[in-house]
């Protein structure tokens, strides 16, 4: 029922509470002498367990166990009325009719609640209008227990599934973050050992040429440089992801810087998503590998602009692609895919293509929600 086990014990003491009045009531009646306190035992024993398990009973929605084991207690409040104990018969037929009609489905339980509550009327000397209020007052009592058994119990089911709702909600959340990071641990080895590969290639190809060994060295060490730089760009990515890493415009100044490019900054400076300054950073490294592998030396031009709910990165080499030889082919050609994919995701886009008609050079241009 998603009833709370302390709601549960509380409910039980109550009833324990009511059972020691009863049987207070009932010791104090007088109708018990001798061996009738073995018989109110045996009674009260017989009784308790029919109780216990016709909770079990509708519990597990098992109707006529449960109403043979209520049938039993009705017939124990006969016994105790044909051997004079008044007291403990009308309370038996009272509490019968209530937890019939709280527990029972309601035709079953006003059907048994009606054959306690005539034996009740039937014995007891009191006048009509007493026995009709005493009837009816154990019906409402009854089926009050019953809507407030149902209430609780369906509030008690909507918070528990609210709470695995939010479980489900955090694990969710969870997987989703795990998946971020995955893919931006990716992206960034992906660049660096993409990086890697041109300067190993090019390392290739000067020991196939017979190059000086100094220019084979000055490759092998950029290569083992770009491994490193992978490396900090991984703890760098992470640190993105919980907003600890400078600002994007900050960024590209130390990326173009190292390649020699032109920089222009344009709209107002404001904090972004880390997704997006993810996405920015990865471009331009990424079109700045192209330009290494493609058309190395060519003069690169790049361009950020803030603009309204968005931000561009505009990077534009001015060499003729393809001069690279051997290098062209090295990595494995998912570089400008994978940040096109990553726009996607954010709602962007990303161009890349070849400059405009008589034109040498290749232009890449990402927009991203910002």
């Amino acid at each position: 029922m998603g009833v709370p086990r302390h709601r549960q014990v509380m409910t039980w003491v109550l009833r324990i509470v009511l059972i020691l009045f009863f049987l207070w009531r009932v010791l104090r009646s007088g109708a018990f002498h001798g061996w009738g306190y073995a018989a109110l035992a045996a009674g009260f024993v017989v009784c308790a367990v029919a109780v216990w398990r016709f909770f079990h009973t509708t519990l597990a929605q098992r109707l006529w166990p449960s109403v043979g084991l209520l049938g039993g207690v009705l017939a124990v409040g006969a016994a105790a009325e044909s051997a004079g104990a008044h007291t403990a018969a009308a309370g038996l037929w009272c509490v019968g009719a209530a937890i019939a009609v709280e527990r029972l489905p309601l035709a079953y339980g006003l059907g048994t609640a009606a054959v306690a509550m005539t034996a009740y009327a039937a014995v007891i000397a009191d006048s009509p209008g007493a026995t009709a209020g005493t009837v009816a007052g154990v019906i409402l009592v009854g089926y009050s227990l019953r809507l407030d058994e149902e209430a609780r119990g369906a509030g008690f089911r909507l918070l528990a599934q609210e709470r695995a709702a939010r479980r489900a909600e955090a694990e969710s959340a969870a997987m989703a973050e795990r998946a971020r990071i995955a893919r931006e641990i990716h992206d960034v080895l992906a660049h660096s050992l993409s990086a890697q590969m041109v300067h190993l290639e090019a390392a290739r190809l000067l020991i196939e040429g017979g190059a000086d060994r100094q220019q084979i060295l000055e490759r092998v060490t950029a290569a083992r440089g770009m491994a490193r730089e992978g490396l900090a760009e991984t703890r760098q990515a992470l640190s993105a992801l919980r907003g600890e890493m400078t600002r994007v415009e900050d960024f590209l100044r130390e990326v173009a810087a190292s390649e020699g490019a032109g920089l222009d900054v344009e709209g107002e400076p404001r904090s972004l998503p880390p997704e997006a300054g993810l996405a920015v950073r990865r471009v331009a490294q990424e079109a700045l590998t192209n330009v290494r592998k493609h058309a190395p030396g060519a003069r690169v031009e790049m361009r950020f602009a803030y603009l309204e709910g968005e931000v561009e990165l505009f990077v534009r080499d001015r060499g003729a692609h393809g001069a690279a030889g051997g290098l062209a082919a090295s990595g494995a050609g998912y570089g400008l895919l994978g940040m096109r994919e990553r726009a996607e995701l954010l709602g962007g886009m990303l161009e890349a293509g070849p400059a405009g008609p008589g034109e040498e050079g290749f232009v890449v241009r990402l927009r991203v929600p910002a």
